[in-house]
C-alpha cells in the first residue's frame, strides 16, 4: 500500500482525521459486495435501553476476520497504526480484536443512530479509535450525516466515497436521520489496554 497523508478538517487538529482516497472505487465496491452478501440484524445498544428503537436505526452485519477478508483487516490496521502513531500516540494492539460492522442505513425505516459514543463491551480492553469507512456515494442518499461534537461545536465528516474518519472512541457522536435513499458504511473499532 503507497503512503497517504491524513490531514485533520480544521488547521488547530483535535481529535477528528479525515483521509480520503484510502479504498479505491473497485475496493469499495469489493467490501459492500462481502457486506450485502451477509444476513442483516437490527443493531442493538449494548450499554443503553432502547425498547423502543429511538435512539438507533440500523441494520448491520458483522465481517469476521477470514480468507475473504484478510485484506480488509490488514488495510485497516495499518491505517490504525499510522493515524496513531502521527496524531493520537495511545498505546494499542496491532491487530482488530473486534470484528468489523458493516452498517446500513434504510430511508423506508428512518434509519439514524443518535449521540453516543463508542464504550464496546466491558471488559479489560478499551476503544481507543473509531473508524468510519464511507462506502455510498454522497448523491445515494439525503441527510444521515455523520456529527461529531468536541464540546466548542459540532461538525459533520466528508461524504466522499472510500474516505477514512478516524476519532477517539470517546467523542460524541451522531448518524443523523437518513432522509432519503440508503447509507452504507464500515465501522472498525481499535482496542488497546484501559487508559491510566
Amino acid at each position: 500500500m503507497s503512503a497517504f497523508s491524513p490531514i485533520f478538517p480544521r488547521p488547530m487538529g483535535g481529535p477528528f482525521t479525515v483521509w480520503e482516497g484510502v479504498f479505491s472505487a473497485a475496493e469499495v465496491d469489493r467490501i459492500t459486495a462481502i457486506g450485502d452478501g451477509l444476513a442483516r440484524d437490527r443493531a442493538e445498544l449494548v450499554l443503553a435501553q432502547d425498547p423502543m428503537g429511538k435512539k438507533r436505526v440500523t441494520d448491520i452485519s458483522w465481517l469476521q476476520r477470514n480468507a475473504q477478508t484478510h485484506w480488509l483487516y490488514a488495510r485497516l490496521e495499518q491505517i490504525a497504526q499510522q493515524l496513531n502513531r502521527q496524531y493520537y500516540k495511545y498505546q494499542i494492539y496491532g491487530e482488530l480484536r473486534e470484528p468489523l460492522q458493516y452498517t446500513v442505513y434504510e430511508s423506508s425505516q428512518g434509519g439514524h443512530y443518535d449521540w453516543h459514543v463508542d464504550h464496546g463491551a466491558l471488559g479489560p480492553d478499551a476503544r481507543k479509535l473509531s473508524i468510519s469507512v464511507q462506502l455510498s456515494e454522497p448523491s445515494d442518499y439525503q441527510g444521515c450525516d455523520l456529527e461529531l461534537n468536541f464540546g466548542d461545536g459540532i461538525m459533520a465528516a466528508p461524504r466522499t466515497r472510500g474516505t477514512v474518519v478516524a476519532f477517539a472512541s470517546y467523542v460524541l457522536h451522531r448518524v443523523t436521520p437518513v432522509t432519503a435513499g440508503v447509507r452504507k458504511s464500515l465501522v472498525a473499532w481499535v482496542s488497546g489496554p484501559e487508559f491510566q
